[in-house]
Order: structure tokens, then sequence, then C-alpha cells
């Protein structure tokens, strides 16, 4: 009870609501709702003290910045935090979309989300020449994506997360069949232009966090689906990584890894830092033995009208973890 009337009494200022329906909107940092409430940095930090002290907020690190984000219930192991996520969320369906202040705190939420826009072209257009040689030299994304549904085939799941997300964009795939998702990424720059394409896209059921593939920061056997697109290539010990995925991953629950065959473009380890010039089959299936997983299904995508070794095929393989799966339609009650 105690707790309940905390976290009442932290709702019960107006700021305080409007934070919490900008934080079910968007995560976003203390200098970025400084913008946005048009109110002075310490007054914005003592707030946004007392509703995570109220468990009505998240927040994070990442590197040096900090965000703060609506109190997601799905994440939570703790019940009563369970609870009072439920009551942020319920508490934002009661605040008027037709109060002045809040209508001119989305507004200026609209100019912070155009200025990280505009840092996601810079960035995207300062290396568009080397994503688009490597682009080149194997099957258009969108029939690798395609492939990707296939493989999956029919159904939602609960819960997705993304390793090395990257721009976010398997979020963006996914993020119609899913009822929430997390993408993982070391790179804060990488994670700057994924939170501007989910915003862009209007997904606010899906976040990214700063994390370390060798030690996710999620409970075991937490996730429904796990996808690793384009990853394990960069990595010195991608089996040790492989092995990590598979402990978040729940019974029942797939994992999609998405990479290359094995080739002899040595130009990519030069020059782009691919410590692993593909991966066969069996390997894969080695990796995944260890980890307790199954292989379920394979597919290998050759480039069209190439000679064998000058391009790059794209694997993919389908991995489950045996038991009783937890899956059910999206939006269903828990």
């Amino acid at each position: 009870m105690e707790s309940v009337l905390t976290a009442l009494r932290a709702a019960a200022e107006p700021s305080r609501l409007r934070l919490l329906a900008l934080l079910a909107r968007s995560e976003l940092t203390v200098s970025e709702l400084t913008q946005v409430l048009a109110q002075s940095q310490p007054r914005v930090s003592r707030h946004l003290k007392l509703l995570t002290e109220a468990g009505l907020i998240d927040r994070f690190r990442e590197g040096s910045w900090v965000f703060y984000r609506l109190a997601d219930g799905a994440r939570a192991a703790d019940p009563d935090r369970e609870r009072l996520a439920s009551l942020a969320a319920t508490l934002v369906e009661f605040v008027p979309a037709s109060d002045a202040g809040l209508a001119a705190d989305l507004r200026r939420l609209e100019d912070v989300r155009s200025q990280r826009a505009e840092r996601a072209a810079a960035y995207f257009k300062a290396n568009a020449a080397d994503w688009n040689r490597i682009r080149a030299l194997h099957l258009p994304e969108k029939q690798v994506e395609q492939a990707m549904l296939e493989l999956l085939g029919p159904g939602d799941f609960e819960r997705l997360i993304d390793i090395g997300t990257g721009t976010g964009r398997i979020l963006e795939l996914m993020g119609g069949r899913v009822a929430h998702g997390v993408g993982v990424d070391l790179s804060h720059d990488m994670l700057s232009l994924a939170r501007t394409a989910l915003d862009e896209a209007g997904l606010s059921h899906c976040q990214v966090r700063q994390g370390d593939l060798f030690a996710l920061p999620f409970e075991a056997a937490s996730a429904d689906l796990v996808t690793v697109h384009q990853v394990l290539h960069y990595l010195d010990d991608a089996a040790n990584a492989l092995r990590e995925t598979a402990r978040v991953l729940a019974p029942g629950g797939r994992l999609l890894i998405v990479d290359f065959a094995p080739h002899e473009l040595e130009f990519l380890r030069e020059e782009h830092q691919h410590r692993r010039l593909g991966f066969a089959d069996e390997e894969i299936a080695a990796w995944a033995a260890a980890s307790g997983l199954e292989v379920r299904r394979t597919r290998h995508m050759p480039p069209e009208g190439c000679a064998k070794g000058h391009k790059l095929t794209v694997s993919l393989w389908l991995l489950a973890r045996p038991g009783e799966t937890r899956r059910k339609p999206k939006g269903a009650a828990a």
C-alpha cells in the first residue's frame, strides 16, 4: 500500500504528470527534458528523481549520458515494480491531450526529435560510402528481411531482444509482431540513429540500450525471440557471444542469426574490421548444441549472377531452445 501511495504522491504535480506523458512517447535525457519542459535542469532533475524513486519511470546510463523512460512492467523482475509500471501507464492515459502545457511540450518534443534526425542524417552521410560498398556485395536487404520473416513463420512474440541493433532496423521490421522490443548496442552513435528511427516509426513499445553482448543486461530466459543480424563476424569470440545470447532465450524461444557464409574477401577484414570471414553450418550447429539450442532451419542466399568467391552469400540460421513456448498474441492479457 505504501508504495502505491508514494507513487500517487509523486505523480500528483503538473510537471511530473507532463514528464510521465512525455516519457511514454520517447526515451529522453535530462537536457532534452529541460528543453521540452522549458524548466531549469535542477528542477527537472528533482522531478525525475522523485518519479524514479516511486517506480513510475526507469533510469538507465549510456556512457556519460543518462536516459529516462516510462517504467516498463514487461521487463520488471519484481511484481511490485510491475504493478507500479502498470499504474504509470494508467496515469498517462488520464492526462488530457488537450492540456495546453502538454500540447506545448509535444511541439518542443518534435523539435528535439528533429535535431536527432539531423544528427542521424549527418552520420549516415559521413559513412554511406563504406556501407554501400559492402551492401553491393550481397543480395538487397529487402530480400534478406523477407527471408527472415518467412523463416520465423506466422505469429507474434511477447518480447524481442535484438543484439547489436545498429540503426534499429530489425526492431522496425519486427515492431508490428512484438509486444515489447529492445535493441542492444555498444555504439552511442548507432543508438542515436536507432532512437531516431524508432521515433519516426512510432514504435514506442521498442527501445534501445547500451550494453555488452558478452554480458547482456537481461534476466535469464526473458526473451521469446532473439535476433543477431550481421554481428557475429565482428567478434573475437562469437561462440561465447552465442552462449550469452542463448542464456536470455526462454524455453520454446527462437534465435535467428543472419550472417555470411564462408568467403575469402580479405579486404573486409583489413578495411572494415571483420574478424571472421563467414561461418559454416557445422560451426553454428556445434555452438548451438553447446548452448543448449537446436538448429531448426537454415537458408543460404547467394548473390545472383556472380562468380563464386567474388561476392557474399547471406546465411540465416533459426535456432530454438527446447521446451514449451510462452508465445502469445501481441496485446493479449498477461
